[in-house]
């Protein structure tokens, strides 16, 4: 059985920091098709204070995640910041004071993360938002886990729900936020949300997997 060390958070944090602040620009086009373009620009902004805030420290998994659940609350404007930061907080309070997580610890550590962000929002998947990459990812990896793949291959699950949820969006009209104003004019265009998700969700398992001990089973 192969599992995370869940004791080494920080490593695990900067290179979702790194993706999120070399797609700045990507992020912001994208959201400037139907949007105020900004999208790249706060979170750049807020990911790259969470990650000086933390050079240098060793943090758990759960602290990591924390500590950037935080920062995106108190730096993000409008409602990207208490979405991720809801999503975070919810991933880090899961996997509080575990020191190692198996493939079925790290599906309940997203699904709580999805449970704490539905908490606050009001939005669904169709709505052309950031669910419409997390749920369907999350759903294909808790399948592949309960049909008996191992942690690899399960994480391949979460990468490929992740970038068909993000596609998804392609064809959908806005339902909620700027976009919606718009109406059907929204669709043919990727929600910003949704690319920032499938961008940290696919880094976060390629992170995961890279760092994948084998134990006894």
């Amino acid at each position: 059985m192969q599992v995370l060390d869940a004791t080494q958070g920080r490593d695990i944090l900067e290179e979702l920091v790194e993706v999120i602040v070399d797609n700045r620009q990507y992020l912001s086009d994208v959201d400037g098709a139907i949007g105020d373009g900004d999208h790249g620009i706060n979170m750049a902004k807020g990911f790259r204070l969470c990650g000086e805030s933390v050079a240098g420290q060793s943090l758990s998994l759960s602290k990591a995640l924390g500590t950037l659940a935080t920062t995106l609350m108190g730096s993000i404007g409008g409602s990207m910041g208490p979405l991720y930061g809801s999503l975070f907080m919810g991933m880090a309070k899961s996997v509080k004071d575990k020191n190692v997580l198996d493939a079925k610890d790290f599906g309940d550590m997203l699904a709580d993360g999805r449970e704490a962000l539905e908490q606050i929002s009001d939005a669904k998947v169709g709505d052309k938002c950031l669910l419409d990459t997390l749920v369907p990812a999350i759903e294909r990896y808790r399948d592949a886990v309960e049909g008996g793949d191992d942690f690899p291959h399960a994480l391949q699950a979460l990468r490929n729900g992740a970038q068909y949820g993000r596609d998804s969006t392609l064809d959908l009209e806005a339902k909620i936020g700027r976009a919606a104003r718009l109406g059907e004019r929204s669709c043919g265009h990727l929600d910003a949300g949704a690319v920032s998700c499938c961008l940290l969700l696919t880094r976060l398992a390629d992170s995961t997997e890279r760092r994948l001990e084998k134990t006894a089973a």
